[in-house]
């Protein structure tokens, strides 16, 4: 029996590599050190009323963040590998199969599990806050979108250490990713993770659509929404028609993996370009999806740090929702080289192009606002003008891969590689670390040490380059991605080795930030006006970190820009625009609805990934059951009274 157990627990288990039982004993010691503390300190009543079954939008975001910070943490550490393994020729730091795990989580984790929460926190933290809300239009459904994600993020990091990862790369092409070529479950926690928190991510999509659509302030019409604002909901559309494209074709090839059916097998009159078009129907637009937000935060904070109203307005709504559209017409573009022929060649080609318009009309539009401006060179500004350079570099090399002929050289090199790299962390994460910056005191009510934000913004900007303008040149050079090795013929030595350098500079450029947050939290900078930027839109009109409620009235919009505007009238010498009296108001209960339905799902999830259908079966059954039981549920809101109202705008200085 003994050794029926050992067997059983050496092929559950992920065994044999140093590596693993490192993150084995760091992940038993950092549940341990959390349930420590919330036992020690008696705070897990705190836990479950502030946080777990919140659903304040503002908390919500918070976890948003942390979650993506530790997904930051994690694929930024398989990227060091990787990058460790290459950094000379025949290496045997990593195994083939290990490094093919390795590149496959890291994409994964980089796009769905951290840039996509960053996105949401930042969605969560500021859209309700910009339009005058007092929070989005289903606040517990936005709570399970976050607790969809967590556990989907969990289901997935938990095959790192249980049943083994993923390695068919991060779209899961077949037929590697099939049974006959992949039978272990790695691909199967791949398939699960990313469906559980897809349902999440659309959920969260249809909530900020209807939020922005329908619970702006009075007299904000859409023309006068914050431009980050309009990023979000162009994003968001984009989300809606993009995501159940990821699901059904996920879908598809789990029936594939476990019912043996053949969407994807050339052996049952399938066909695996089939799923390559449906993966990269959602995968394309997935890249505009995190990138459109990123485009809003820089049109925000150039207008605030210029101390000018945004260059082009109108046209900067035109290219978001112009790109929104675009975004779908593109996806060819990532196999010219399978066969479609010449004349879906270039279609694809112009449309790729094509898209690259709005995209200059946006750099253009930010270049105009800061000329003759009176910018201020703070931490979100720094991050807005790094990206501009990076952006501009990704994009045309964006272009020359939309070049059908080209491409047949670039196709699958690390030229591509560097190109990708530019674009996601050019725009999207130097995008998302402005709106960090920018926000951050808005959420916790002080400002993070500027001279480490400093040394943060140099050390990643600095180890960009030096890690991915190398790889441009090892592309042309015919290095393609996915080489666990090489040897020292190919000349490639010299360039990999500085890249390596690169990326480890980036890596401290992250721990400075920590420890910039951690000084920070110390030294408590904090934030008494509510508005320590000087401004434009409305979530700068009240106190930092905003109150539960957000708004003691309901502000009245005359203008873009409008709070803004109502400084400079009373610069001018006018008076105050003038409040309505106070009147109780009407806020959402907590629920522990998601967190007990996410569970389920997470059930569901790991149950299906063993075939083990004595879980999967009842989890799914929980899953409809709790959500039949909420439907029963007319308990869910309260009103906040006016007394406790004006005791909370008294004590932050504020008259009503």
């Amino acid at each position: 029996m003994w050794e029926d157990i050992k067997d059983w627990a050496s092929d559950f288990f992920v065994t044999g590599d140093p590596l693993i039982y490192g993150a084995d004993v760091g992940i038993v010691l950092a549940s341990l050190s959390v349930l420590f503390v919330l036992t020690y300190f008696k705070k897990w009543g705190w836990f479950w009323r502030e946080w777990v079954t919140t659903v304040d939008h503002k908390k919500i975001g918070i976890m948003y963040i942390i979650a993506s910070l530790l997904m930051l943490f994690r694929g930024g550490v398989d990227a060091l590998l990787m990058r460790t393994q290459l950094v000379m020729p025949e290496m045997e730091f990593l195994k083939p199969e290990h490094y093919n795990e390795i590149f496959t989580t890291h994409g994964v984790i980089m796009i769905l599990f951290m840039a996509m929460p960053l996105m949401f926190g930042l969605f969560n933290i500021s859209v309700p806050l910009q339009i005058g809300a007092r929070d989005v239009a289903f606040p517990v459904l936005n709570s399970l979108s976050f607790w969809l994600f967590f556990m989907g993020a969990m289901l997935f990091n938990l095959s790192f250490v249980i049943g083994g990862s993923p390695n068919s790369g991060w779209l899961a092409y077949p037929p590697l990713s099939e049974k006959m070529f992949n039978p272990g479950v790695g691909q199967d926690f791949y398939i699960w993770g990313i469906q559980i928190s897809g349902i999440g991510s659309l959920m969260t999509g249809i909530n900020f659509i209807v939020t922005i659509l329908k619970m702006r302030a009075p007299g904000m019409k859409l023309m006068k929404m914050p431009m980050f604002t309009w990023s979000v909901l162009g994003s968001c559309l984009t989300i809606i028609l993009a995501f159940p494209v990821l699901t059904v074709t996920l879908a598809l090839l789990f029936i594939d993996r476990f019912l043996g059916a053949h969407f994807f097998t050339l052996d049952g009159g399938g066909n695996p370009m089939m799923y390559i078009n449906l993966i990269w129907m959602w995968g394309h637009p997935e890249v505009y999806i995190v990138v459109l937000p990123a485009f809003g935060i820089f049109s925000d904070v150039v207008s605030t740090f210029a101390k000018k109203k945004l260059f082009g307005y109108s046209s900067m709504v035109i290219a978001i929702m112009s790109i929104s559209v675009v975004s779908f017409l593109t996806w060819a573009h990532h196999f010219f080289t399978m066969g479609s022929g010449a004349s879906v060649n270039a279609f694809f080609a112009i449309s790729t192009m094509v898209i690259a318009i709005p995209t200059g009309v946006k750099v253009f539009n930010w270049l105009f606002t800061m000329y003759k401006g009176r910018i201020s060179f703070q931490a979100p500004m720094l991050w807005t003008m790094g990206f501009i350079p990076c952006f501009v570099v990704g994009g045309l090399t964006g272009v020359m891969l939309s070049v059908a002929p080209a491409d047949f050289q670039f196709h699958n090199s690390y030229f591509l590689i560097a190109h990708f790299h530019q674009v996601l962390i050019g725009g999207v994460v130097f995008g998302y670390f402005a709106g960090f910056y920018y926000w951050w005191p808005k959420m916790f009510g002080f400002k993070l040490d500027e001279k480490l934000g400093r040394w943060a913004f140099w050390l990643w900007n600095i180890g960009f380059y030096v890690c991915f303008m190398p790889q441009y040149v090892v592309g042309l050079m015919g290095m393609t991605r996915r080489y666990s090795t090489y040897s020292w013929d190919t000349g490639w030595f010299g360039l990999n080795l500085v890249s390596t350098i690169g990326g480890f500079i980036m890596g401290i450029g992250f721990l400075v930030q920590v420890w910039q947050i951690l000084y920070s939290i110390k030294k408590m900078d904090k934030d008494t006006t509510g508005d320590p930027w000087d401004g434009r839109t409305l979530e700068w009109s009240i106190q930092s970190p905003a109150p539960l409620y957000n708004f003691a009235t309901d502000p009245v919009v005359k203008d873009v820009d409008d709070w803004w505007e109502e400084k400079q009238r009373i610069k001018a010498g006018g008076k105050p625009t003038p409040k309505p009296a106070l009147q109780p108001i009407h806020m959402p209960k907590n629920s522990a609805m998601p967190i007990i339905k996410s569970t389920f799902w997470f059930l569901a999830g790991f149950g299906f990934v063993f075939d083990w259908m004595w879980l999967a079966l009842p989890a799914m059954a929980g899953v409809a059951i709790t959500m039949l039981f909420y439907s029963f549920r007319y308990d869910t809101d309260y009103y906040i009274p006016v007394d406790e109202i004006r005791k909370t705008e008294a004590a932050a200085g504020r008259a009503v």
